[in-house]
Parts: C-alpha cells; sequence; structure tokens
C-alpha cells in the first residue's frame, strides 16, 4: 500500500529474514526462533522485515491486524504496546468458510470486530468520527507463525517481522445496527468447537473499547506514511486468550449486534 522510506529494508540481512519467513510460509517448514532473534533487535527493523515478507507474498494487502490489545497478552509478550501486521486479500475469507488445517502451520483462534473502512480514515479522526466512517463486523482470527513453538514464546520483535503471526480472518456481514462508541465496549463473544464451549469474552479487553485498536492502528501507519483508503479491513483484537485451533466445527456466538461467525476446520 505504500513504499513509505521507514518501511524499506536497509540491509542484505533484513532481506535474509523476510526471505527466510516467505519459505517458511510456502514450504511449511518452521524457522527456529533463536536462529533469527539477534538479527531482529528492534520495532523499527521488525516492521521493515514485515513489510518485505509482506511483498513477497505477491498478494495485495487488503487489511490488517491488530496484536497485543489486552493487558494479559502485552505481559505475555513483554510489550507495552499493541503491534500490527498487514493482511493480504487471500488471507480473508467470509463467514461461514472452511479451510484445510494443513492450509496453516500452528494455528490459534481469537474472536475480534472486524472494521471496514468506508472512507479513508486519518489519524486526526475521533473515535466517534471513525465510527462513521467504517462498517463493523464480527469475526474469526486465526493467527499463524512461520517459527516453531511460538505460542507464547516468541520475540515481539519475530512476532512483528512475521506479520504479526498472521494467518487468516473469517468476517461476518456488517451489522445493521445504528452504534455509539460505548456500544463496541459491550459485547461478549463465546466461542464454541463442536458444541463445547471455549470461554467467554469481553470486547473490552480489547484496549478498552475495539474503536481504540483502530485509531491506535491508523495513528501508527501514519507515523509510517502508509495510508488507511476505503475498502481496508482491519481485525482488531481478540476478546480472549486464543486455544490451539483443531479439526472441527467453531462457532463464535456474540451476544448481540452481531451474526455468530462459523468457520469449519478439515
Amino acid at each position: 500500500m505504500s513504499d513509505a522510506t521507514t518501511l524499506t529494508v536497509q540491509s542484505a540481512t533484513e532481506t535474509k529474514v523476510a526471505n527466510a519467513l516467505h519459505q517458511a510460509l510456502t514450504t511449511q517448514k518452521p524457522l527456529k526462533a533463536s536462529d533469527w532473534e539477534p538479527v531482529v533487535p528492534d520495532f523499527e527493523t521488525a516492521y521493515r522485515v514485515q513489510h518485505a515478507f509482506t511483498e513477497l507474498k505477491n498478494d495485495p494487502v487488503a487489511g490488517y491486524k491488530v496484536s497485543l490489545t489486552s493487558a494479559a497478552t502485552q505481559k505475555m509478550f513483554d510489550s507495552d504496546s499493541p503491534f500490527y501486521g498487514a493482511e493480504t486479500k487471500s488471507a480473508w475469507l467470509t463467514s461461514p468458510a472452511q479451510l484445510p488445517l494443513s492450509e496453516l502451520m500452528d494455528p490459534l483462534l481469537e474472536v475480534e470486530m472486524v472494521f471496514t473502512a468506508k472512507a479513508a480514515l486519518l489519524p486526526s479522526d475521533t473515535a466517534k468520527e471513525l465510527l462513521a466512517k467504517v462498517g463493523v463486523a464480527a469475526g474469526v482470527e486465526l493467527p499463524d507463525s512461520r517459527f516453531s513453538d511460538w505460542f507464547p514464546a516468541l520475540s515481539k520483535y519475530l512476532v512483528v517481522a512475521d506479520g504479526a503471526v498472521g494467518g487468516r480472518v473469517v468476517y461476518g456481514k456488517d451489522t445493521t445496527e445504528s452504534l455509539q462508541t460505548p456500544d463496541l465496549a459491550t459485547v461478549d463473544c463465546t466461542p464454541t468447537l463442536d458444541g463445547k464451549e471455549l470461554g467467554t469474552g469481553k470486547s473490552s479487553e480489547v484496549l478498552g473499547n475495539p474503536l481504540n485498536s483502530l485509531k491506535w492502528l491508523v495513528g501508527k501507519l501514519a507515523e509510517q506514511g502508509v495510508a488507511f483508503p476505503a475498502g481496508t479491513k482491519v481485525s482488531s483484537g481478540t476478546f480472549l486468550l486464543p486455544p490451539h485451533l483443531q479439526k472441527g466445527h467453531y462457532v463464535a456466538h456474540f451476544s448481540k449486534y452481531f451474526a455468530d461467525v462459523e468457520v469449519t476446520v478439515a
């Protein structure tokens, strides 16, 4: 979406990391984190590597995912802020979705809100202005990593380099409810696997309100010289700590505003 200089690789080493990530993605042979931690020592390097890795996919960026939006996940990965990953067009699936488990390497399952920009989003937009410019839907994200044994021990910088461990995002239809900003902080979600409840999470776990996650992302991208045009989607952060993905039929039931999101993993 941008050739911003802040996201252009600055060394052969950064290019090597991006190439290794892409090879792991295409061969499904995971990388060993300890081999790469020394060469991705900070967020600036990590985002440059991520940008190069994304370009190697040869698939247009259709949106983003925001990670580490709860106190629990920030503590788990020793970070005091969220971070994002670019998600290419083929990563976005409409509910009900079906996919083989073999398409992914070591996936988890998260329940989220998904925003779709109806107009360009700006870092100066307030939360209320952002809500007026987006469609809001329920979503299930399937994070995945190109590193072995990644959750929850992977370096935060390698997480970012690896596209914030992006895998797939399944999203439902935009709600037709007339929502106000505070409403988005009042939604519960209970995911089930073959009818068995996997826990219940609250949307307020996402930086207090998923709109705060969206606002953070728009600002972060602007810092890096990346625009947020109409049509861009965002998976805004999980309501609860994610279980590992298994074969079976998942249903994410949202307490209000949204229809269920369904994913069958074969």
